[in-house]
Order: C-alpha cells, then structure tokens, then sequence
C-alpha cells in the first residue's frame, strides 16, 4: 500500500479522478482504482487494510475545514502562477458546490475512498472533472491533514473556552444570588470552618479561570499553518505559504517543514488542559452529589438533572453529575493513549498519526457536553441554606477562631491550641457545644479568656473575622465577585487572540 505520506506527482490538465458519467446523482460509483496514487501498485488493496486503514468515520467532521484550506490552496497556486486564474475559479467554485451537496445530502462520503481528503478530491471531480487533479498540486496529505487539524482545533477551543465561559457565569450568578448563606467548610471531609457559600462556589470559578488560561495557550500553538510542507521536505514549486495562513487566519506557518506534518505537541497540550478541565469538572460533579445525598441536603438538584430507580420509587439519583465525574476518565485516557502513539515515532510522518483524532475528537465531544449540564446543574440547583445552617450548629468550627482569641492576648499559639483542644475534648465527652460553654468555664482553663470570647463562636463571627483579600468574609467575597465580574466582561475579547 502506497505510504500516506507520499505527494502527488506534478499533475496535469489530465491527472486525477477520471470525470464520472453520473457526476450529478448522489449514488455515483467510486472510482475504478481504489488507490488514488496506484501507478506504483498492480494490484489492489485487500478489503482487510481498507477497512482496517480508513479513517473516513472519524475524520469526516473535517470536511469543512478541508474545504476551505484547498480553497485557500488553489488561490495560492493561481497567485504563484501553478494554476492559472480560470483553474483557480474552477476548482474554489467547484469545492464550494461540493461543501453545498454535502450539507444538502446530494453527495454523501464514501469510506471506500479512505478519508476525507480523498472523499472531497473525487467529489470534486464528480463537479469540475478533471481539472480537480491539479488541486493537489505541491501538497502532500500530510501537510493537508495537518492543516485541517489545526483549523478545526483552533475553532474546537474557541467554543470551549466559550463553554467554560458560560460555566464561570452560572457560578457567579448563584454566588451573587446567596452572598449571606453560610456552609461548614471542610478538609478531609470533616468540618474545619464556615465559610460563604458563595466563597465555596467561587472557588470553583477560578479553577475554570485557570482552565479557560490553558485551552487559550494551547490556541497558541495550534494557530501555526503546516500546509506548504508537503510530504516532509517542502516542495519545489513556488508557494506562498504566508498567503495561505493569512487566508486562513493563522498567526505564523512552521518555520521547519519536517517537524510541521510531524507536530502533535499542540494535541497533547490540549488534551492536559482537557484533563486538568475535566478534574475540574469531576470535583465539583462530587460536591454536587454529597451536597444533594440526605446525609448533607445543603442542595436540591432539579429534576431535570436526576433521574429514578428501576425499583426504588423514591430515589432521586444525581446520575448527570455521576457520569460527568466518571467521563474524566475518557479525557484523561485519550491524552496517555496520544502520548504512547507519539513517544516511539521517527521523524516524520507515520501512519500510527492517523490515531491522533479518535480520542481528541472523543475529549473535545465529552467536555463539549458536560460544560453546559454542569452549568445548567449549578443554574437549576436549589440552596438549603437551613440544612447548612443547621450543620454548623453541632460542630465545633470556631475552635480555631477561639485560639486565636488567646493568640491576641499573647498567648504562644501552639498553648492556645492546646488549651482550645482541652475545651473541646471535654465538650464531647458531656455532648456539649462550644457554645453551651460558660465565661466561667472559660476561664477556668486559661485565665486570658474573658467575657466577650463566646462572641467569637458564632458562624457569622468567624466568617467576619476573615476580611484579607481572598478570604470568606462578605467585604472580601464582595470582592471577589467584582474582580470575577470584571474579568468575565473582558474574556471573550482576551480568549480570541492568538
């Protein structure tokens, strides 16, 4: 089988797929020779390979972009001279009657003819004849398929950074919406400390703002154009490799032609903030699922996101946040199945780098549908803010804020500790509160204590009290919510640029 990576030869007038009889009627045969370079081959290739080598299943959500990147191609050749004018009309006419009897379902893609590039090219044919042979002309599909996938990932991100975008806002809108509801705050999934719910919820946002920061870099590197490249070494006729990426809205073409139709750095980069994205993602679908369990009731999930039992009548199941949770695991398997297909690879192009798209195109696709429902989850979500409430009312949260008070009085913190843990100790051995404590109990473990340090034990007194830039007292998460405001407001200019 001939190599995918090898160029066509210089084309005439006369080269490529022979005109087809029936180029009007959708159900047209394929061409004779299944090998569009099969000069080199007498015989054909086994239905074995073929179906083992195609990639039209995956690669045909491409179309688009191959498209226009021949497009941008044949206008090139004509400005260089290759192709003259009418050529160049001919074949950018007939590739936008191709693009309009796709879309209409007057053609449809053949696996037969393995994979989109060579799917466009013949139905192109099928449209001008065979002046669609000269549309090849110094390109390889390898720097084809290059290019196709750096367009339709630069637009991929955009969306999704959009989608991250749109997340961002929900968290901020119901952290507006409940700026005075107080939650326990928690390490190790034990009660440390209260906090705002909305300080909790903001939490989550700058870890989406991080996310969004990523996918826009990983942009960066896939606005680089590779066509012009050719097969590995460039080629000897007179491209303009800058007209093209300027057609096409790239920033820069590859400076180096061999590591172009070799590069997948910019997937890899995509698919890790892919995977740190969907850890995100993960985590907050696990809160959403503790919180909404009776065991918390700090939320209720609505019904558009849950789903019942088979058997039990009065299950309410949180099914949308479990399957988000459990999806990170396709994210995180497609960047480790990429990083294997590259580790071992020669310069430069090897067939293993058909096995680029399948898992970008499955990440891109999970992450593009657990954006909104976790942002249509957050929006629809109703806040117990008593359950919450009542949660913090058997703790015992303030103890550090009650050390503090010791440490304010120049007591050494690590005594201060020691004798806030005393108090606590012996509250739980009489199932008592901090707060059921009197004055005189106080004191009666350390004689810096006075009268006003059980005002210190209220929830509301300990959020107050952390008023520093980043902390959980209104004045700060006020803060906050105008710093995250602001940015939103600027984001979609600052996510588009290169």
């Amino acid at each position: 089988m001939p190599a995918r990576g090898e160029p066509a030869p210089p084309t005439s007038a006369g080269a490529g797929p022979a005109p087809d009889p029936e180029a009007n009627h959708p159900a047209a045969a394929p061409p004779a020779n299944p090998k569009p370079w099969g000069g080199r081959f007498a015989a054909a290739t086994d239905r074995s390979v073929e179906a083992f080598t195609a990639s039209i299943d995956v690669d045909a959500r491409l179309v688009d972009v191959d498209i226009r990147a021949s497009q941008a191609h044949a206008r090139m050749l004509a400005a260089r001279g290759v192709l003259t004018p009418e050529e160049a009309e001919t074949l950018v006419a007939g590739l936008e009657e191709v693009r309009r009897r796709l879309k209409t379902g007057e053609f449809r893609l053949d696996p037969a003819l393995e994979d989109v590039h060579m799917n466009v090219e013949h139905l192109l044919a099928r449209v001008v004849g065979p002046v669609a042979g000269k549309l090849h002309t110094g390109r390889s599909r390898n720097d084809q398929v290059a290019t196709d996938m750096h367009l339709y990932m630069k637009e991929a991100i955009e969306r999704l950074i959009a989608a991250v975008r749109e997340l961002q806002r929900a968290l901020l809108e119901k952290a507006e919406a409940h700026l005075d509801v107080i939650m326990p705050g928690y390490t190790h999934l034990q009660r440390a400390q209260p906090v705002l719910f909305a300080h909790h919820l903001l939490a989550y946002f700058w870890m989406l703002e991080r996310d969004a920061g990523r996918l826009a870099d990983a942009r960066k590197r896939a606005d680089w154009c590779p066509l012009g490249a050719a097969a590995l070494a460039g080629t000897g006729f007179p491209l303009d490799r800058e007209m093209v990426a300027r057609e096409l809205g790239f920033a820069r073409v590859y400076p180096n032609s061999m590591d172009a139709v070799s590069d997948r750095d910019y997937l890899l980069e995509f698919l890790s903030a892919g995977s740190i994205l969907a850890m995100h993602l993960s985590r907050l679908c696990e809160e959403l699922v503790l919180w909404s369990s009776e065991e918390f009731g700090f939320i209720e999930l609505d019904d558009a996101y849950c789903t019942g039992s088979s058997i039990m009548p009065q299950k309410k199941n949180p099914d949308v946040a479990e399957l988000v949770r459990a999806k990170t695991g396709r994210v995180y398997g497609a960047l480790f199945g990429l990083l294997t297909v590259l580790k071992g690879l020669p310069l430069t192009y090897n067939r293993d780098l058909q096995e680029d798209k399948h898992g970008v195109f499955d990440a891109l696709d999970t992450l593009e549908a657990a954006l909104p429902l976790c942002a249509g989850m957050i929006r629809t979500m109703r806040v117990r803010a008593d359950r919450m409430a009542a949660a913090l009312e058997n703790d015992f949260s303030a103890a550090t804020d009650l050390a503090d008070y010791l440490v304010e009085r120049g007591v050494p913190f690590r005594e201060a500790h020691r004798i806030v843990g005393e108090l606590v100790l012996d509250c739980i051995r009489q199932g008592r509160r901090l707060q059921d404590l009197t004055a005189d109990e106080l004191r009666a473990r350390s004689a810096h204590f006075g009268p006003d340090a059980l005002e210190r034990l209220s929830p509301r007194a300990v959020v107050a009290a952390r008023r520093l830039y980043g902390g959980t007292a209104r004045e700060a998460v006020e803060r906050q919510l105008a710093e995250a405001r602001a940015m939103l407001e600027e984001a979609p200019e600052a996510s588009s640029g290169s």
